[in-house]
């Protein structure tokens, strides 16, 4: 029997691009399937908005992040300036003195309060203050010594919450008790905290050192720091706090942390800043820079643990050892990479196996693995982000290898995809766990990727275009 090439049915278009539409559809169901994911990502920030809204409540009622400053001893002086008429005016300027010795001794309770299923830390600082200033020298000042108005001097303490205070403050100075007062007198340096003036005094008061005392009962959240005013500043806290952030320009040396706590002790000179001992006018100010509350990035991405801090502060923040939003919304970034390297999988199978998937099938994948940050995040506000991976990760893995058995009628297959996605899950908490080596540790899994899909499709023929079962 003769055959003539007229009795071969020609493939039409469908059949010879089958392959290519395929991988273009399963390209364009990835890229839609990325809407639900970005909106994953802002319910990840909106609930830590949220979370953030409820502990600054809790903040506000205790007591914010507090910065503890001073003392220091301010001295009113007159100045005189002529006008443009030509007329004396008299004007009051201040003269600013910070201790020779200045040394804090401290202890900080944490507690941890909750406002639904919000937690904040909360502590309680008492810190014994002592030291010392020098006889107040005019040397170099360019102040007459007859305009200086010594008994209107007085002390200011920077405190950046004065609700925090819990006990009367006893301030002693050579001995003798002074009166506190709420707020900043006119000329302090400070823009919160308390007033002691020196009062009646006799005039050998300011030719011999002036020693101080007071203890400090306050309450705080989450941050504790200081300002080094002393030409020595030494500070010593402890806490039973086992997870503290050393924060700000100097860190304490020596340090000791372990499941018992912290001890810590800072010391800074005079040398290791860049404001002197004594000054005129409002030429310094030392307020804190801290911000009670938590900030997103310019891609309202990752929380930041703190906001930026002045130049010369230092202390401790008690940290949580895990901040569970910043980790789901990490992990919800690689939503694009579980999606693409899942329907390659299933590209694979039928291509190799000559199994058929529909792309609604494809999308209902697609969609059990954009939930699982859901169920992620749900999971972990309630327990430990450990467990919560868990569980989201394992009834995501089964929901889809038992999608995968029935859909292609094979247990072997269902396996095959049941592992691949484990080992997915897998690599994924380890890159959130391992922040600082998560860009190599990344690189490297996904060139291993590469390398796997290469060695499996090395045998593909892409150019049979009459496979049938891909239509």
């Amino acid at each position: 029997m003769e055959t003539h090439l007229s009795d071969f049915k020609q493939p039409n278009f469908w059949e010879r691009n089958a392959i290519v539409l395929k991988l273009i559809t399963i390209g364009i169901l990835s890229l839609l399937l990325l809407i639900p994911s970005a909106m994953i990502q802002n319910l990840v920030i909106e609930r830590s908005e949220t979370r953030d809204n409820a502990v600054k409540d809790i903040y506000s009622k205790w007591g914010e992040q507090q910065t503890i400053s001073g003392p220091i001893l301010n001295v009113p002086y007159r100045v005189f300036i002529k006008n443009k008429e030509g007329k004396v005016e008299e004007s009051i300027d201040y003269l600013h003195f910070l201790p020779e010795q200045l040394k804090i001794n401290g202890t900080l309770n944490p507690s941890v309060k909750y406002r639904g299923i919000y937690e904040a830390i909360l502590y309680n600082g008492k810190l014994a203050c002592t030291g010392s200033f020098i006889a107040p020298d005019l040397n170099g000042l360019k102040v007459n010594p007859e305009s200086v108005m010594w008994n209107d001097a007085f002390f200011t303490i920077g405190v950046t919450d004065l609700r925090g205070i819990k006990e009367v403050i006893k301030f002693e100075v050579n001995g003798k008790q002074l009166i506190v007062n709420p707020g900043i007198s006119i000329g302090g340096v400070f823009d919160s905290g308390l007033s002691i003036p020196v009062q009646s005094v006799d005039a050998s008061f300011y030719q011999r050192p002036i020693t101080f005392n007071f203890n400090l009962d306050i309450n705080g959240s989450s941050r504790l720091n200081f300002w080094p005013l002393g030409k020595e500043t030494i500070v010593n806290l402890s806490s039973p706090w086992t997870t503290p952030s050393f924060s700000g320009a100097f860190l304490p040396e020596p340090r000791e942390v372990n499941e018992k706590g912290f001890k810590a002790t800072w010391k800074v000179l005079e040398l290791n800043r860049n404001f002197p001992q004594k000054w005129t006018g409002d030429q310094y100010s030392f307020q804190s820079a801290n911000e009670n509350q938590l900030a997103y990035d310019g891609n309202k991405a990752e929380v930041a643990t703190s906001a930026q801090k002045s130049s010369f502060e230092f202390g401790v923040d008690l940290l949580m050892p895990v901040d569970f939003y910043q980790k789901v919304y990490r992990s919800a970034k690689y939503a694009l990479m579980f999606i693409a390297l899942t329907f390659t999988a299933f590209f694979f199978i039928e291509l190799v196996n000559k199994k058929r998937i529909h792309p609604i099938q494809y999308i209902l994948v697609g969609i059990s693995l954009v939930i699982f940050y859901t169920l992620l995040l749900s999971i972990t506000e309630h327990m430990f982000f450990g467990w919560a991976y868990l569980i989201a990760s394992g009834a995501t893995i089964i929901l889809i290898t038992l999608f995968t058995a029935s859909v292609l009628q094979s247990k072997g297959l269902a396996v095959l995809m049941g592992s691949l996605l484990s080992a997915l899950y897998l690599f994924l908490f380890i890159l959130l766990q391992m922040e600082d080596y998560a860009l190599l540790i990344g690189s490297v899994g996904l060139f291993v990727i590469l390398g796997i899909v290469m060695y499996v499709s090395r045998k593909v023929d892409w150019y049979d275009f009459r496979r049938k079962e891909l239509k």
